[in-house]
């Protein structure tokens, strides 16, 4: 029986020889893996470079512990024929797939090669992603691909459609089952930008990687804007303007060094808890700064990170979304080694009050945290929501119940500090204890009511106030007398919605006995088969 392999044509489209015997077949298979692993002609990779961007191999080698990687499906090729792809069937169809270990643990991974059809999505091209798609669902391990294609293959028609297809319903049906990475690192156009849409986390490097549904021919032909790709789907028009991005980096090596340690804070899978690391920093180190960072004055800004960078181990935090919605954070850290996601208010950034995109911001990091088994940490020190007519044009009513739909559905442990200010229905959403925290905690800082004292005597002592002798000095009087009765530190807990009123040093130890205490809970959601939430 002829060797079927050996009688296929070479990337090349020429046949090889048959090989005699089994040495010579042995032969045969490492010319040919040394073709895969060369790849197609230094001219392309060259023009690679010239572009400053590495190659698939080169990316999955940064990004996997060395020596780990295993290929799956590289010697797999197209069959289509016709528009020239009959004489230009090269190993790999344009996507090296496989799996390796990053710092010792499993990770699947799948890397387009752009000087393979500029990286565009065929038939076969897609069955692999598919399939490598399943064995990371299967083996419930995390999932990162490496993105730097030109959309369909347009010569294999509606199967490279079909094969988006494939690849959305597999995005969906592991979200919140295995942690999935999306790194941009070249064009992603049309439909092939919905895959990182739908993935936990996006990465993006600058100047080399856009992400645009039509792109800027398009746009002029329609609108008659003129536009660069960078200006239109750029990774910081991303990770400032439309929080499609959470991560963007001047250069492809930082970019996946970032995603290195980003796995090494989440779990392999939604079964598992997120791994321990030894944290040298002792859990009951009080954080005497906080006194000095955060001023009494609630009108006075700070930057929150301040205060996170203290109560965290070593000081070392990675921030999720940090240049859009920059007045909410959401960060990803340790405490006492126990990994721990971070909502917080930033008072540095619109005095940190909750509008559109800080509520959808929050909302999904939640989830994400929910989904992985992440304690949740909430600092709170909000205003209330943004006023304004665009707002709530904008339906901020319906972007802020996904803040509250987010945290209701919770069921790891959940943990809030009023640092100062907590009003209005910005308190409640911000996982207050009604809403279903599992223990609250207040600096002697707080003030938790309703709204601000002036606002709130502006309205119970208008007509005193408007009937005075002297209407500011009556405003005067009528605010303290608000803030004395129902604003004081201790209103709250002794009405049994805070458990404590702490000392802002005693913070971290407090947090870290609550986080141990609450390691093996358990909650159960009524029995549906999902919910509903505000879109």
């Amino acid at each position: 029986m002829t060797n079927q392999l050996s009688e296929q044509p070479g990337a090349n489209g020429t046949a090889a020889e048959p090989a005699a015997d089994a040495r010579g077949r042995v032969l045969e298979l490492r010319a040919i893996r040394d073709e895969v692993l060369r790849g197609p002609s230094e001219k392309a990779t060259e023009a690679q470079r010239a572009k400053g961007k590495l190659t698939a191999r080169e990316r999955i080698a940064l990004l996997l512990d060395e020596g780990s990687f295993q290929e799956v499906g590289a010697l797999r090729r197209h069959r289509a024929s016709g528009f020239g792809l009959e004489t230009r069937r090269p190993y790999t169809d344009g996507v090296i797939t496989g799996w390796g270990t990053v710092h010792g643990r499993q990770v699947f991974v799948y890397a387009h090669d752009f000087r393979i059809f500029g990286g565009a999505l065929g038939e076969a091209h897609a069955a692999k992603i598919h399939k490598i798609m399943d064995m990371a669902i299967t083996a419930g391990a995390p999932l990162v691909s490496l993105n730097d294609g030109a959309g369909a293959r347009i010569q294999e028609g509606v199967a490279a459609l079909a094969g988006y297809g494939g690849i959305f319903q597999r995005n969906t049906r592991a979200s919140g089952v295995i942690p999935q990475i999306s790194v941009m690192l070249g064009p992603c156009a049309g439909g092939a930008a919905y895959s990182p849409a739908l993935t936990d986390f996006v990465f993006m490097v600058r100047e080399t990687a856009q992400m645009f549904i039509t792109g800027p021919d398009v746009v002029q032909a329609v609108s008659g804007a003129t536009v660069t790709h960078n200006g239109l789907g750029g990774a910081d028009v991303h990770a400032e303007t439309s929080g499609v991005a959470h991560f963007a980096y001047d250069d492809e090596e930082s970019c996946l060094e970032e995603v290195r340690f980003l796995l090494s804070l989440l779990p392999s899978n939604n079964r598992e808890n997120p791994p321990p690391a030894v944290s040298e920093d002792p859990p009951d180190r009080r954080c005497e700064s906080l006194l000095d960072v955060v001023p009494a004055d609630g009108n006075r800004p700070y930057d929150m990170r301040a205060v996170i960078e203290e109560l965290v181990d070593d000081g070392e935090f990675l921030e999720i979304h940090e240049r859009w919605a920059t007045n909410i954070i959401c960060a990803l850290a340790r405490l006492d080694g126990q990994v721990v996601g971070v909502v917080a208010n930033q008072p540095q950034s619109l005095a940190g009050v909750l509008d559109i995109s800080a509520s959808e911001k929050a909302a999904r990091f939640v989830q994400m945290c929910d989904a992985f088994n992440i304690p949740i940490i909430t600092l709170l020190d909000v205003p209330g929501f943004l006023p304004g007519v665009d707002q709530e044009h904008g339906g901020i009513i319906r972007h802020g119940a996904k803040l509250l739909y987010a945290y209701c559905n919770a069921t790891v442990p959940r943990i809030s500090v009023v640092l100062r200010k907590a009003y209005g229905g910005a308190y409640i959403v911000m996982d207050s204890q009604s809403i279903g925290a599992d223990l609250t905690f207040a600096w002697p800082t707080n003030e938790i009511a309703v709204m601000g004292a002036e606002g709130a005597a502006n309205v119970i002592f208008r007509r005193q106030i408007a009937s005075a002798e002297d209407p500011d000095a009556m405003r005067d009087r009528m605010v303290k007398e608000y803030k004395a009765e129902l604003m004081h530190p201790y209103y709250a807990a002794e009405r049994g919605l805070v458990e404590d009123v702490i000392e802002p040093a005693e913070t971290r130890e407090v947090l870290i006995r609550s986080l141990a205490m609450l390691r093996t809970k358990h909650a159960d959601l009524p029995a549906r088969k999902h919910g509903n939430p505000p879109q």
